[in-house]
C-alpha cells in the first residue's frame, strides 16, 4: 500500500529542496520546491507502488527548477537608472530617434502595416486579417507608408525593405 503523501513530503522534502538549491541557487530554490510537489501531488496517484519515490521526486524537481531557470530568463532585469539615450535598436545607419518619431507620425493604417510586415515578419495576408481589408490594401498601405519614410530618411531601409 501506498503512503499517504504528506509522509512522502516528510520524507523526501529535504533531498528534493537540496536538489532546487544546486539547480537554481538558494534565492528561487523554494518556488521549484513548490511547484516539484504541486506537479508530485497530481501524479502521486498514477505512481506505482513499485516505483523510486525519491529518485520520481529528483526528476520532477530537476525539470521544476529548469522552468524556474528559464521563466526567470524571460523576465526583464531591473535597472537602476535608465540609460540617458536610446539604445539604436531601430533603423541602422540613421538617426533612431526621428526614424521612430517618423513611423509615428504616419496614418494608422500605414504605421501598423509597417510595423507588422517589416517588424513583425507578417504576411500581408494575416496583416489584412488583423486590419480588416484586403491583402492589396494592407499591400498599398505598407507601400505608402514606406514611401512617406524614404522621402523624409532617404537612406533608411527597414528588414525585409526590397529596396
Amino acid at each position: 500500500m501506498k503512503q499517504p503523501f504528506e509522509a512522502i513530503v516528510a520524507e523526501h522534502g529535504s533531498t528534493v529542496l537540496r536538489v532546487c538549491r544546486a539547480v537554481v541557487g538558494v534565492h528561487d530554490a523554494e518556488d521549484a520546491w513548490s511547484e516539484t510537489f504541486l506537479a508530485a501531488m497530481r501524479a502521486y496517484p498514477d505512481l506505482p507502488e513499485t516505483a523510486n519515490v525519491e529518485a520520481w521526486l529528483v526528476t520532477i524537481a530537476h525539470r521544476k527548477a529548469i522552468d524556474v531557470i528559464r521563466a526567470a530568463t524571460r523576465d526583464p532585469l531591473p535597472v537602476r537608472d535608465m540609460p540617458d539615450e536610446p539604445a539604436g535598436d531601430g533603423v541602422v545607419g540613421s538617426d533612431d530617434a526621428g526614424v521612430w518619431a517618423a513611423v509615428a507620425g504616419l496614418p494608422d493604417k500605414q504605421r501598423r502595416s509597417i510595423a507588422y510586415h517589416y517588424v513583425a515578419g507578417l504576411p500581408y495576408a494575416e496583416i489584412a486579417q488583423i486590419l480588416g481589408g484586403t491583402t492589396d490594401a494592407a499591400r498599398r498601405a505598407a507601400a505608402d507608408g514606406l514611401k512617406s519614410l524614404r522621402r523624409t530618411y532617404p537612406g533608411a531601409t527597414l528588414k525585409g525593405d526590397p529596396r
